[in-house]
């Protein structure tokens, strides 16, 4: 039997890991995506420039991260790791209620942003390079049952979970929210000032989401709550497009 390392040591050791889950991911799926997304067009699948290739590519992207999520949880013996269970009525209300209280803090944080003169990056998420009806009206799927739990899985499950077994509750749920932020910004254009701001909301974000995982032990929670919020952007731009 293995015994626990030291509290520090063991300390230093769960952060490492955590950081290694979250960049092995974005690795895997870099390498990844662009050559599957490339043999789908050549077979014929899809067309270069439309739609149907930009959400491709977004569900080849956090199809990688899946991969790579069981990948690390095989490879570092912690299958456990990420709690999923059957979402109780209970579970339901707080995902409904967590999305939209994510979609009010963020509508919030831009007009007291808006006030000081400030302003956030964009996500080149939600760019089309098609159509954008119908680039919203697929990405409102996606978002709610790919990308919202496929990123819960890796920030919540993976990364707060692991370092939920060195530390306590609050620097976990920290940790895990400023990695989660980081990480968008590979993904946001605008000023330093404006892409910065946006990993601070984002930041914000990710504390609301490990909350609820913490208060859950179901990763489906903060999951479907991310992908509701995503959701719901792409439900308010798809309005404002018609």
């Amino acid at each position: 039997m293995s015994e626990t390392p030291p509290e520090p040591v063991n300390k230093i050791l769960r952060v490492t890991s955590a950081a290694f889950a979250v960049v092995f991911a974005l690795f895997v799926a870099s390498a990844l995506t662009l050559p599957t997304a490339r043999a789908a067009t050549s077979l014929g699948l899809v067309s270069e420039g439309t739609t149907g290739l930009q959400v491709l590519q977004t569900l080849l992207q956090f199809g990688w991260f899946l991969v790579a999520i069981v990948g690390y949880l095989a490879i570092s013996d912690q299958r456990n790791l990420v709690r999923i269970a059957r979402p109780t009525p209970r579970d339901a209300a707080l995902i409904f209620v967590g999305g939209l209280g994510l979609f009010a803090f963020q509508y919030g944080a831009l007009v007291v942003l808006g006030e000081l003169g400030l302003t956030t990056g964009q996500n080149q998420a939600v760019v089309p390079d098609g159509n954008p009806v119908t680039y919203y009206a697929l990405m409102v799927a996606v978002s709610l049952l790919v990308v919202g739990p496929v990123e819960e899985a890796l920030f919540r499950g993976v990364v707060q979970g692991g370092l939920r077994r060195a530390f306590n509750a609050v620097p976990s749920i920290l940790m895990a929210s400023a990695m989660f932020g980081l990480v968008h910004l590979v993904a946001v254009s605008g000023t330093p000032g404006e892409r910065w701001a946006y990993v601070a909301v984002a930041v914000v974000l990710g504390a609301v989401l490990g909350l609820l995982y913490e208060h859950t032990d179901n990763v489906l929670v903060p999951g479907l709550a991310h992908g509701m919020y995503n959701a719901v952007i792409y439900v308010e731009l798809l309005r404002q497009s018609l």
